[in-house]
């Protein structure tokens, strides 16, 4: 039996529990609203050639050395296979996230060699949506398609991540995928971050199309090149983000894996700012 004065002990102490509780949950939220340690994205954008290595053979394991070394956050991976005759009918993009603890999503750009071709995405966070965007092209080109994800940062951030690849056969082309892609984008409610092979130089019409858009991570006066990589000469490996007043970047590098792909691996760290402060 509890006494009067015991009863009244018992009712103080689990007041005061539950007043810590409390505590410690705001203190959590309040860090969560206002981070006092700066929220930062790694991102790689990969063009991987279907697996297939510049010593003529297929090797994954090469591709994802390139991937652990950067160590992202967000991986764009381009010329990606599902199922294909030509690739032991593997799904590379989950082959990859098994080789680098990371999950995957493929978006399919057209039928091939009994399987898939497309873009693939890694992320070191799981997906809270997806959607696979198809991009438009000439009568007989090569179909295209842009992956998007939304994805929700350790700090509590969420953010979109699209990966693309646009066309090779002519500008005709890639200026209508650009306008269909900034088009697709524009109503995305979160911080996005771009990347993909846009196979276009710096100031050609269709980056202008895309970075009246997005603002770009290159340096403007001096582009580091991504193709070839072996002697890369020209950059056509992007890495974009949106809108400009809630990411700045860090540091961006050209990753040249003479073995791994055709194309260098371009990777960009982002800090993601605060949104301002509503009226």
């Amino acid at each position: 039996m509890i006494r009067p004065c015991g009863k009244r002990l018992v009712t103080r102490c689990i007041l005061l529990v539950t007043v810590l509780m409390l505590g410690v949950v705001m203190e959590d939220m309040i860090a969560q609203e206002n981070p006092t340690d700066p929220v930062t994205v790694s991102v790689l954008t990969f063009n991987i050639l279907h697996g297939a290595t510049m010593r003529q053979d297929f090797d994954l394991d090469v591709i994802a050395r390139v991937i652990n070394d950067a160590q992202p956050d967000l991986v764009a991976l381009q010329e990606v296979d599902y199922l294909t005759g030509r690739t032991g009918r593997l799904d590379l993009v989950t082959e990859l996230a098994l080789r680098t603890s990371m999950t995957s999503l493929f978006a399919r750009a057209m039928p091939y060699d009994g399987g898939e071709y497309g873009e693939g995405i890694l992320s070191r966070t799981t997906f809270v949506a997806t959607r696979n965007i198809p991009l438009p092209c000439l009568p007989g080109h090569e179909p295209r398609a842009a992956a998007v994800i939304t994805t929700v940062l350790p700090s509590g951030d969420t953010i979109a991540f699209v990966g693309t690849h646009l066309a090779h056969e002519g500008e005709e082309d890639r200026l209508l995928q650009a306008k269909a892609l900034v088009d697709a984008t524009a109503d995305i409610p979160w911080p996005v971050i771009l990347a993909g092979d846009l196979n276009d130089v710096p100031g050609s019409p269709t980056m202008q199309i895309i970075e009246a858009a997005f603002t770009a991570t290159y340096h403007r006066s001096a582009p580091e090149p991504t193709f070839p990589s072996h002697t890369p000469q020209k950059k056509i490996d992007y890495i974009l983000y949106a809108p400009a007043h809630r990411w700045e970047v860090v540091e961006t590098s050209v990753i040249a894996d003479t073995i791994a792909s055709d194309h260098c691996a371009y990777q960009a760290i982002l800090r993601l700012l605060p949104p301002p402060p509503r009226d």
